[in-house]
């Protein structure tokens, strides 16, 4: 049969989170490129809800800040008190009303809870006719979890949670996940009934089970097949194992999809990275945000991308790109530093202890080396020359350089910007260049050399230089009395 969309889903993410020992509210703690509470987020627009809704309490403003910005389709309500799972239901459902369909309820600290997972417990929900149907696994250690209660033919009795648990109880190893499909209709009239006569004197969204079981109503469990999927976040440690645990689900998956990733365990990329077929991802490296990597491009190691595109064939090494769009067979690094407006063209090459910002290279041209190229357009063709500064900051304003198509710069270069270095020109080595050079011209500006005699002897007697100097003196001499 198929299954319905629901009609809503409501993601609780109003807790305070105290175990992660932090200012940043809990479900905006990343991972892999998002808040928590965006990948809950994400699983749930998969299935097609008719009402996205998000219960928000602590750091109010914070996280209610995030989902008007990432999250527009998203509704907030807010728990202005934290007094369990059942009341924030039943705060969502007295602000918005009942709601007549299927009522998924989940959690913000649960990011590797996929949309498959959630829809299988929809599938089995609507299967069966349920009331509500809670989605459980089989843990090896469910310390800290509501247990599920079944008959002997297996039914759910109830879920009780482990401070409320006998001896017997604790000893299940079926954990409640807390992940609910309700019948809206039944759910809105059960949540009224949650009593808080239990050790927290809170209101919980269990209880809606035995009030519904105890009206006659089915009540069903589908059982995750793998454990992790719904193990919470509730502190650093948690949160490590979390992105662990998502980030080789991820390399698993490009590499299924054709990438080769040489170490896995040393490779870590986020949810919004792509990467094309037969691209390599050498150890070390590290892919942030909206990362592109397309067919045959060459990624490390020891490199971290964020928001960068590298283009067919290109190989980038032992780099730090930033909003950097590096072209077809280009070439970066060893020990590059690509910031945010640098574009480099086909075949051209940033190379070693090379940055550059707000930069545009042309096609073949080449940043050999200990160069800095800021606020600047190359052309095709271009060379520039060893421990080169493109001087484009005078303290206020920044300014552009220009060099054109076929120019080569000399070495320990300054291009005082603003300055354009005119196709085919070039500039002598050690210059100071502070206006423009015309094509084909050379531009020098450099004092001219004068060697003061002995002056070493003079000023530094005494030293190992000093020393040395009377040594090739005396040995000049000689050689020159000898002929």
């Amino acid at each position: 049969m198929s299954v319905p969309r629901p009609a809503a889903v409501i993601v609780l993410a109003a807790g305070e989170g105290t175990r992660m020992k932090s200012q940043t509210p809990k479900v905006l703690h990343e991972l892999c490129g998002r808040a928590l509470v965006d990948h809950m987020l994400a699983a749930a627009r998969d299935l097609g809800p008719e009402r996205l809704i998000v219960v928000i309490g602590h750091a109010l403003e914070q996280v209610g800040g995030h989902l008007a910005a990432t999250s527009p389709d998203a509704r907030a309500v807010v728990q202005r008190e934290q007094r369990g799972t059942g009341h924030a239901v039943r705060t969502v459902l007295e602000e918005v009303g009942t709601i007549s369909g299927t009522v998924l309820v989940t959690y913000g600290d649960v990011p590797l809870l996929r949309a498959r997972t959630l829809s299988d417990l929809l599938d089995k929900h609507a299967a069966d006719g349920n009331a509500v149907t809670v989605l459980t696994a089989q843990v090896p250690d469910p310390t800290g979890y509501g247990r599920i209660v079944r008959d002997p033919s297996g039914a759910v009795l109830e879920i009780v949670e482990e401070k409320d648990a006998d001896d017997e109880q604790r000893a299940i190893k079926e954990m409640n996940s807390g992940i609910y499909a309700f019948d809206g209709l039944l759910l809105a009239d059960a949540v009224k009934r949650v009593s808080t006569d239990n050790a927290q004197g809170e209101e919980y969204l269990t209880d809606v089970l035995g009030i519904l079981r105890g009206d006659g109503h089915r009540v069903g469990a589908c059982v995750v097949a793998d454990h992790v999927e719904v193990e919470g976040v509730n502190d650093r440690v948690q949160l490590a194992f979390a992105r662990q645990v998502l980030n080789r689900r991820l390399l698993e998956e490009h590499m299924r999809a054709g990438v080769t990733v040489v170490d896995p365990s040393s490779t870590w990329v986020d949810v919004g990275v792509e990467i094309a077929p037969d691209a390599v991802i050498h150890p070390g490296t590290q892919l942030h945000g909206r990362t592109v990597i397309e067919t045959g491009a060459e990624v490390g190691p020891a490199t971290t991308l964020t928001d960068t595109r590298v283009g067919e064939r290109a190989v980038v090494r032992n780099a730090v790109c930033d909003s950097a769009e590096i072209g077809p067979e280009a070439n970066v690094g060893p020990y590059a530093y690509l910031r945010p407006g640098t574009v480099l063209g086909r075949k051209s090459k940033a190379g070693t202890f090379v940055e550059m910002k707000n930069t545009k290279v042309g096609e073949r041209s080449k940043v050999p080396h200990l160069t800095y190229a800021g606020d600047a357009t190359l052309g095709e063709d271009v060379n520039i020359g060893a421990s080169s500064v493109f001087v484009n900051y005078d303290g206020v304003d920044k300014h552009h350089t220009t060099v054109g198509d076929g120019a080569f710069v000399g070495c320990d270069t300054m291009l005082i910007a603003p300055v354009t270095i005119g196709d085919g020109a070039t500039t002598a080595a050690g210059s100071v260049i502070v206006s423009d050079v015309p094509p084909g011209a050379m531009g020098v500006a450099r004092a001219r050399q004068r060697n003061i005699e002995k002056w070493v002897l003079r000023k530094r007697a005494g030293t190992k230089s000093a020393a040395a100097a009377e040594r090739a003196l005396a040995e000049r001499a000689q050689q020159e009395n000898e002929q």
